[in-house]
């Protein structure tokens, strides 16, 4: 499974993005799609997720703020972020992982929340 990211950049406090990824290679065997985030100093954690079924989790300092989408037919996933905070900027990764368990990740995309 091969995973390209898109959408990051340079937002002010409040603002919006949106990130997207698309997904190719193996789809069929994609269970999981979502995004992790890692802020400098800090370890990678969760954002959000999205399984096959429709099933989201998000982390609790996003809820009410993001919201991930799937696109089955596309092979694609979205996370649309709104409320931006500073505490937000981070190198976000997109990732999938198959029925096998198998864990892949695309290239990273910056967010900088900054005025």
């Amino acid at each position: 499974v091969q995973l390209q990211a898109s959408g990051g950049g340079l937002v002010q406090p409040g603002g919006s993005l949106r990130l997207s990824c698309a997904a190719s290679g193996t789809i069929f065997a994609i269970n999981t799609m979502g995004w992790y985030r890692q802020a400098p100093g800090n370890q990678r954690e969760l954002v959000a997720a999205v399984t096959s079924g429709g099933t989201t989790n998000y982390a609790d300092s996003v809820k009410g703020r993001f919201t991930i989408s799937r696109d089955n037919a596309k092979n694609t996933v979205n996370l649309q972020m709104n409320s931006l905070k500073p505490e937000d900027t981070a190198v976000y990764y997109c990732f999938a992982v198959t029925r096998g368990g198998a864990h892949n990740w695309g290239q990273g995309t910056l967010v900088t929340v900054s005025s």
